[in-house]
């Protein structure tokens, strides 16, 4: 069998109910439904992380956020600097095997030249550097407050570009496009990571989106036409597969980086509420949270040529393991090439999705801002969680079984503590022993 492509669509800032196929009654995705029904829908994905750059670090590295080097939101001053040169990317470890790589829309794993996507493996990279951008501007706004200024974050590879007044989501669908048109004329195989923006703030999207979504109260309405955006662009990416004859052929993977977005920014009015125009269907807490809200994610994986469509399955996966997966796919030994030596955290889901094979995660651990967080099978403990950056919980404790309680509603921590204590010195272990790879 041939080498497969790989494409990654990101999105930003989405929820686990915020598209059709995952239950939405606001949100309608019929090209992401389209996708699921030929391919995989995931109810039990997560991202290693409950915020974007350490969840972008692990999706491409393989690793968790910590051992990977970027473990918080990283800043957008032109010359900081982000994911190690030494970290070695999906990117950077196909193309010894004949890869094309392409990235465009948002990076935010470092500003400076040495960290940036070309420099991490990406023969071509249009898009922005930082967090976070206008829409249309594509000025990064945000930290103000605290000193930093305004600034245009629009780049070709490591060559500022303008495009004022064109919409961000439609720049990089239309890139997309245009690398898998090229692709007919090229016999080698590629790997494209389609990073939408959408739907984090600022909360901008065309009239024409908006007005098909005119009958919701407009954070669910602006919401909704950011996503529906997105949902274009997948139509689009995936009708010029079919157009150069390679749909079958490629592996995509649609995800986003974590839960939705409470913060009150996205208002765009000038009140502190806590906006709720995303979803994380009954899973408790949003961005930055440790529980489900904050990291369990929609997630799609389809390859007409090697999968059976319309699956839904229930084993856990984790996006550390898209690294390992896809290299298991593409025949590269990680043992070999750029990834030698490099011990990574992810693990191959090819007999999982192509035997049927169980997960091969006995436990799954994360950190963010003080709370840390393990699953064992069904059982999920959280230790200082919040409910987003800032509402904590009143329980420092909190242990649930997902099979019967996946809102994490029940604390169970009093009726198990035989179970908090170990998953608790495990979590406790994991934390020390990634906090010392960093030194």
């Amino acid at each position: 069998m041939k080498q497969p492509n790989f494409i990654v669509i990101y999105c930003d800032d989405l929820g686990y109910g915020d598209l059709g196929c995952y239950g939405s009654d606001t949100v309608t995705t019929p090209n992401l439904d389209s996708l699921a029904g030929e391919g995989i829908r995931f109810t039990n994905w997560y991202s290693n992380s409950p915020v974007c750059s350490p969840s972008r670090a692990s999706l491409l590295t393989g690793k968790y956020p910590a051992r990977a080097g970027v473990g918080e939101i990283l800043g957008a001053k032109r010359g900081l600097d982000g994911l190690p040169s030494t970290e070695v990317t999906l990117a950077k470890a196909l193309k010894p095997a004949g890869y094309r790589t392409a990235l465009y829309g948002k990076w935010h794993l470092g500003v400076s030249e040495e960290t940036s996507p070309n420099a991490h493996g990406f023969d071509e990279f249009f898009g922005f550097k930082a967090g976070c951008i206008d829409f249309y501007s594509h000025i990064f706004y945000w930290g103000q407050g605290h000193g930093v200024n305004p600034l245009h974050d629009l780049w070709e590879n490591e060559t500022e570009v303008w495009e004022n007044g064109r919409y961000m989501t439609e720049l990089i669908t239309e890139r997309s496009v245009d690398f898998i048109k090229r692709s007919r004329e090229q016999e080698d195989p590629f790997f494209l990571f389609v990073s939408y923006n959408a739907p984090h703030y600022p909360m901008h999207a065309p009239k024409e989106y908006m007005d098909r979504f005119a009958h919701l109260p407009w954070d669910r309405q602006v919401m909704a036409a950011m996503i529906a955006a997105v949902d274009d662009g997948v139509g689009e990416i995936m009708k010029a597969l079919k157009a150069v004859g390679c749909y079958e052929d490629t592996v995509i993977f649609f995800s986003s980086d974590n839960g939705p977005s409470s913060e009150s920014r996205n208002w765009l009015d000038g009140t502190e509420d806590v906006y709720y125009g995303g979803t994380a269907g009954i899973f408790r807490g949003h961005k930055a949270s440790l529980f489900e809200g904050g990291i369990r994610e929609p997630a799609i994986l389809s390859w007409p040529n090697g999968l059976e469509g319309g699956q839904v399955r229930d084993e856990v996966g984790v996006m550390m393991d898209i690294v390992p997966t896809f290299l298991d796919l593409a025949g590269v030994d990680p043992a070999t090439g750029p990834l030698e030596g490099a011990e990574l955290d992810g693990s191959s889901l090819k007999e999982m999705l192509l035997m049927g094979e169980p997960s091969p995660h006995k436990q799954l651990f994360w950190e963010y801002q003080g709370q840390l967080a393990v699953r064992e099978g069904d059982w999920k403990l959280v230790l200082n969680g919040k409910l987003d950056f800032d509402r904590l919980v009143p329980d420092k404790v909190h242990l649930s079984d997902l099979s019967k309680d996946p809102g994490e509603r029940s604390n169970l921590a009093n009726l198990h503590p035989e179970i908090v204590e170990r998953l608790s010195r495990d979590v406790r272990a994991w934390y020390e022993e990634v906090q010392g790879s960093k030194q």
